[in-house]
């Protein structure tokens, strides 16, 4: 398994991420208890994660991704929205953006969307071959 690259942070944001964790927005109230406790396909996914600049809704270190759900925080700052994920995908970053509605109104849909990305940018465990895990 290749070395996890390390994503800087400005460690101001912890404080606002802790903030934000406790906040009772919805969409991520909903969408989080289908992500914690590895409950998607087994991937460990953080919720208000500090990466460089930024404070991200969900982050998953294994798969490189970013998740963001898109409410009306962010109205009138698409070219901010650009240039955070532009930044983002400069550490090699994938982000998806579902719209705090699409998460409210159909969770199911939302998890099947992931678990399709997941499924296509995972390569395919081989049963009966070794971990590679710590090589």
């Amino acid at each position: 398994m290749a070395k996890r690259k390390i994503i800087p942070y400005n460690p101001n944001l912890k404080e606002l991420a802790k903030k934000l964790r406790k906040q009772e927005i919805l969409s991520e109230v909903m969408l989080w208890k289908e992500l914690k406790g590895k409950k998607l396909l087994g991937y460990d996914f953080h919720r208000q994660k500090p990466l460089d600049e930024y404070i991200v809704d969900f982050y998953c270190e294994i798969l490189v991704l970013v998740i963001e759900i898109d409410g009306d925080s962010h109205n009138g700052k698409i070219d901010d929205d650009i240039k955070r994920e532009k930044r983002l995908k400069d550490f090699g970053l994938t982000v998806l953006r579902y719209c705090d509605g699409d998460v409210k109104q159909d969770i199911g849909s939302v998890i099947e969307h992931l678990k399709e990305w997941i499924k296509e940018h995972t390569p395919p465990t081989k049963v009966g071959f070794p971990s590679r895990e710590g090589n």
